[in-house]
């Protein structure tokens, strides 16, 4: 192995770091927009963002603001893969940002709220070479070489890439709003001519190995208006590898020579898709080929993911966001070249939702969501049903005692009686599940009204989707059919605003699964199209019970994130016999218990036998009983005698 291919990076990227704020309306002017959604965004943060979704051992170097936005920045930046050692917060700078208008007459207008922005602040110390020397290429672009300390911070970098024997990568990224030739309202405009930006580009030209660029780009940097001249201009003062963006057709390289006919260069056929949203088209292009070019695949390779990753992205809202998996992108690639409108392709975007998922691989959830089980015990109590409130907040309390520093806790939580706990649990690092479902509704109703779209829209985005349902392989017609339309409706909205999906299923109070019927009930919603990111199921002892779901849930959708057990309000010696049971199922990565849990201390408390504090530590130390049974659940189940097998 070389001792580039030892180096504990393959790409460091330099450049524009923002939020995106794109507009949710599509086709409207950017002045008649009424809400957006909130990305990450800048060629080269998008181009950090896309590699790494790929696989490539990415870091981004650059400036944040030390507040919010920067914040979020640099944890999507690394939940994405991205090495952020050396994205630095900066108290003196705010973190930028893009309006843009999904608008295609306009050629999607765009607004770069930018002024003294922390990325555009970067200097020369900012740039460590022992840094730059831990990464096989470095990737510079275009808009920092129109500031002062950010361009002699970028010289810097190459310096120390070449001193280090990495490759040095243009991404001529020219937006003529940052270099002041165009005025703001105009930062859309992909080109106008300016003798300063041709002076810089030219002087970085010299030091690189790779060069891409749109016509428009490859126009400023090679100072000719036409593209073949700006072509040879470009030649002239670097030998590197040039790669010329041409939009839907794809991409032309020219790795030696420039021919007389540009069409002669090396490339290959682009893939004939609807294009929704063009922006980012080209960070995505740039993502897929450097995958190949960093790997030493041959051009043809390097255009062809290239061209692909650009095909997918173009049908979708946002950019960064938007990029593919590798998982994806080998779906994509056996299409054909001819795939359509992939927003209707149902498969490559549930792969993209599943292969984007970012969830522990294992849950322990302490679901205190329940309702109308509370309010038979308040009402057999005698007991105002507005304490249970209260009752929420220090179960919660209690989670969070147990929970801290475990990366698989969780808790599920309703709206009803547990909204002020919720808002203390969220954005706190754990995995928080709502549910949406009014409690004991059959078929199933909402909380919020019928539109469920516009209720879960209002949730903080970290508030996993969870919903009940009393499902049965025996139900009537028209309680099966109001159900499915029911949940396909949910599964949608969950899609389309982007939310994680739980589905708990169970049977109907006096009914029984036996050892199918769970299996059935999943079987069928699968084949309506509805896929859950997890699925939450009643507890069995029998090993086959969950070997036959395991088998529905794995040939229908191989990317599940897993199986939760319910609790019922097992005691816990029969918790850990269902829990061995389960144990056969490698997709039964959790529990969602509650009242076997808190239920008698809950009791005890709204009974006025025990105070706030008795009633925290002993539900804490009883989830921590329950996590426990779960971690030992293998030993239990090659404990069990044969005859019980």
């Amino acid at each position: 192995m070389s001792e580039a291919r030892e180096r504990p990076l393959d790409i460091i990227c330099i450049g524009r770091t923002c939020v995106d704020l794109y507009a949710e309306q599509e086709g409207a002017r950017l002045e008649d927009v009424q809400s957006f959604r909130k990305y990450v965004g800048g060629s080269a943060a998008n181009i950090a963002f896309g590699t790494a979704r790929l696989g490539v051992r990415s870091a981004m170097l650059t400036r944040v603001g030390e507040e919010q936005m920067g914040r979020y920045v640099r944890r999507a930046l690394e939940e994405a893969g991205v090495d952020v050692s050396r994205v630095r917060f900066d108290p003196e700078h705010l973190t930028p940002y893009v309006l843009l208008a999904v608008r295609e007459t306009e050629g999607f207008p765009r607004l770069f709220a930018y002024g003294e922005a922390a990325d555009m602040a970067l200097e020369p110390g900012d740039v460590e070479p022992g840094f730059i020397a831990s990464a096989r290429a470095l990737l510079i672009t275009g808009t920092p070489l129109s500031r002062e300390g950010s361009r002699a911070a970028c010289r810097k970098a190459v310096r120390a890439a070449r001193e280090a024997g990495a490759r040095v990568v243009f991404d001529l990224d020219y937006r003529p709003v940052f270099w002041g030739v165009v005025p703001r309202e105009r930062g859309g405009e992909m080109f106008a001519e300016s003798e300063r930006v041709t002076r810089e580009y030219r002087a970085v030209l010299p030091e690189c190995d790779l060069v891409v660029g749109t016509e428009e780009e490859i126009r400023i940097a090679g100072g000719s208006a036409d593209t073949r001249e700006a072509l040879l201009g470009i030649r002239e003062r670097s030998g590197a590898t040039i790669v010329l963006k041409v939009g839907a057709m794809g991409a032309v390289v020219f790795p030696d020579e420039i021919p007389e006919k540009i069409q002669d260069g090396v490339r290959v056929p682009g893939f004939r898709v609807e294009v929704f949203n063009s922006v980012g088209a080209g960070d995505a292009f740039m993502s897929g080929f450097l995958s190949g070019w960093l790997r030493g695949e041959p051009l043809e390779e390097c255009l062809r993911l290239g061209n692909a990753c650009g095909a997918i992205v173009v049908s979708r809202h946002g950019c960064s966001p938007a990029m593919p998996t590798r998982e994806e992108l080998g779906y994509f690639l056996s299409l054909g070249e001819s795939p359509g409108d992939l927003r209707k392709d149902a498969w490559l975007e549930h792969l993209h939702r599943a292969t984007t998922r970012r969830a522990p691989e294992e849950l322990h959830v302490l679901a205190i969501d329940h309702r109308w089980q509370l309010e038979e015990l308040a009402d057999e109590l005698g007991v105002e049903r507005g304490r249970l409130a209260d009752l929420k907040r220090l179960l919660a309390r209690a989670f969070r005692r147990a929970a801290e520093g475990r990366g698989e806790a969780g808790v599920l939580l309703d709206d009803v009686y547990g909204r002020r706990a919720l808002e203390e649990l969220t954005g706190q690092g754990f995995w928080v599940a709502r549910a949406v479902e009014a409690a004991g509704s059959r078929p199933v109703e909402f909380n919020g009204g019928a539109n469920v779209a516009a209720a879960i829209r209002g949730w903080p985005q970290e508030h996993v989707v969870k919903c009940n349902l009393y499902m049965h392989p025996q139900d009537d017609p028209q309680t099966r059919r109001l159900q499915e339309q029911r949940v396909l409706q949910l599964y949608d909205a969950c899609v389309s605003n982007e939310r994680r999906l739980l589905l708990e299923v169970q049977p109907p109070r006096g009914a029984s699964y036996g050892k199918s019927g769970a299996a059935e009930v999943l079987e069928r919603l699968y084949r309506l199209g509805v896929r859950p990111d997890w699925w939450k199921l009643p507890p069995a002892l029998e090993p086959e019970v969950w070997e036959g779901i395991g088998e529905v849930v794995r040939g229908h959708d191989p990317y599940c994130a897993g199986l939760l057990v319910l609790g019922q309000g097992l005691p816990e010696e029969k918790l850990a016999g269902s829990f061995a049971a389960a144990s056969s199922e490698p997709l039964c990565r959790g529990f969602a218990i509650g009242r076997s849990i808190y239920a008698g201390p809950a009791r005890r408390w709204l009974a006025g036998e025990i105070g706030d504090e008795e009633l925290v530590s002993e539900v804490a130390a009883g989830y921590g009983r329950v996590s426990e049974l779960w971690r030992r659940r293998v030993q239990r189940r090659e404990k069990q005698p044969e005859a019980k097998r």
